[in-house]
This record gives structure tokens, C-alpha cells and sequence, in this order.
């Protein structure tokens, strides 16, 4: 599994929030996407998983044995990010079952095994709208980690989670990393520091200084 970003650019109005990004991401690594707030790291993400278009340049997906070259980017990859929201009306059990429907889990988990990965099997009942923070984000991470996908893209995958969380996250990454592309956009080391590699915003901003365009 490869995603090929050639020249790839995004601006929102005349604004560009980066430019100029030519980079192959391959599977069975794992990325961190880095850089301040507002640098575009969100957005840069987006864009890898096929959830908005480039304004320049191209995104494209060599799915190799895994989905066939007629894939679309939503089946192929599972996403977590903080402004992604759960169906609260739902219990966990419901919400993972519904989910499941679409994206299997990986190793052929059931609902109550993918609960107990992030320590929320006695909450498979509870309706999500009672979930603390850290229960709904253990909730996140269980329906994009464990998603049989090729490609996971996380963005501050720690939000709201204690230290026993952020035991939980390393500990799942660690078991479901192999063989996919990981790609986590933080600030905070303790997210990342184990990755392969660090992509960091700063050049593609600094290229996007170049002004406006017209057209």
C-alpha cells in the first residue's frame, strides 16, 4: 500500500494552507505529522485520507493486494479525529456493531473484543451520550485501530485520555501498526515518539508564502 502526494496544495479562498507536498507514504510505517496550531496538520490529513480534494497537485492510492486499484480512498483507510463525533443516541456495543457493518475489524474481533482492547467492555450497554470524554475517545480509537483497513490516520489521538489511556493508545498501536500506514498529527511527543518518522509542517507553510492565485 502507497498514497503518492505530488505537488499537492489546499487553500481555502485565496489562502493557501500549504503548498509544494511531494511525499510517498508506504505501509508498515508509521508517521508523525507535526507543527503548530493552525499549520495545517488537520487539514494535511484530510486530504491523505481522501476526505477533501487537493487544490493543486494530485493524492493517489496504490492499494497493491489490499481492496484492488478501483478502491476508494473511505474504504481503504479509518480515521480518528476530535471533530469526528460518535452516534451518542446509540449504546457502545450498537455504535461498534452499526460501525462494523461497514469496516470489519481487523483479526476477525467481535463487538466485545474490540471493547475489551480499550477497556470499555462493562460500558457496551451504557448509551454513548453518558460516556465520559475519555470513554468516548477510547471509543474513537477502537473503531478506527481496530478497523481492517490499510491506512489509519489518527489526529490527537490522546485528546481527553488519563495516563492509563495513553498506556491503552501505545499498547493498541504496538499490536495493530503491521502492515498498514499510520499517519498521527500531534504536538504532543508522548503521541509519537515512537514513530519512524516525523513529518513536520514548516516547509510546505513556508512554501505557501508564495501569495495568492488566480483562477
Amino acid at each position: 500500500m502507497r498514497i503518492c502526494l505530488t505537488d499537492a496544495g489546499k487553500r481555502f479562498n485565496r489562502d493557501w494552507v500549504f503548498r509544494h507536498v511531494d511525499l510517498t507514504l508506504t505501509a508498515d510505517r508509521v508517521y508523525a505529522l507535526t507543527g503548530p496550531n493552525g499549520s495545517g496538520k488537520s487539514t494535511l490529513l484530510q486530504l491523505m485520507g481522501g476526505v477533501i480534494d487537493p487544490s493543486e497537485g494530485s493524492v493517489a492510492y496504490h492499494p497493491g493486494t489490499r481492496g484492488g486499484s478501483g478502491s476508494e480512498p473511505s474504504r481503504l483507510t479509518a480515521f480518528c479525529a476530535p471533530y469526528l463525533e460518535l452516534i451518542e443516541e446509540m449504546t457502545g456495543g450498537e455504535f461498534l456493531h452499526f460501525h462494523r457493518g461497514f469496516k470489519p475489524f481487523r483479526n476477525g474481533l467481535t463487538v466485545a473484543e474490540a471493547l475489551g482492547e480499550v477497556d470499555l467492555s462493562r460500558a457496551e450497554g451504557k448509551v454513548v451520550r453518558y460516556y465520559s470524554s475519555g470513554m468516548k475517545q477510547r471509543l474513537k480509537l477502537a473503531q478506527s485501530v481496530l478497523s481492517d483497513t490499510p491506512v489509519l490516520l489518527l489526529d490527537e489521538p490522546c485528546t481527553n485520555l488519563d495516563a492509563k489511556g495513553m498506556g491503552m493508545y501505545r499498547d493498541l498501536l504496538s499490536r495493530h501498526s503491521k502492515g498498514r500506514i499510520v499517519v498521527i498529527a500531534s504536538n504532543d511527543e508522548a503521541e509519537y515518539d515512537f514513530c519512524d518518522e516525523v513529518l513536520g509542517m514548516d516547509d510546505w507553510k513556508t512554501a505557501s508564502k508564495g501569495g495568492t492565485t488566480r483562477g
